[in-house]
């Protein structure tokens, strides 16, 4: 059984930064493109960044754009999300999710969810 579980989330001050790791088991992880969400209380679950097979290809949101980082180490079946420069609106539970095929910022296109780490940036 396929299985997502996500680490590394925390307070962090405005401008500080954090990094999300997601470990994968259950699953041949290097078939599967990789995304980031993340859902803020009160608000739907937004798209943050995917990441191709490979690692070759990746995509972002434009409200991350320039200060996130997504990567991933298929040898170590994990998936990473460098944050840096945080701001109080990036507060939100943060989720990795494992894709066959599909869109990359389409959550419906997601096959397997964790169960999400919290990041609450204080301003």
């Amino acid at each position: 059984q396929a299985q997502l579980v996500e680490s590394g989330g925390g307070l962090v001050q405005a401008g500080g930064s954090l990094r999300l790791s997601c470990a994968a088991s259950g699953l041949t992880f290097s078939r599967y493109a990789m995304g980031w969400f993340r859902q803020a209380p009160g608000k739907e679950r937004e798209f943050v960044a995917a990441v191709s097979s490979t690692g070759g290809s990746t995509y972002y949101a434009d409200s991350v754009k320039g200060r996130f980082t997504i990567s991933r180490d298929n040898a170590k079946r994990t998936l990473y999300l460098q944050m840096n420069g945080l701001k109080f609106e990036d507060t939100a539970l943060y989720y990795c999710a494992a894709r066959a095929y599909g869109i990359p910022n389409r959550s419906t296109d997601y096959n397997y969810w964790g169960q999400g780490t919290q990041v609450t940036v204080s301003s």
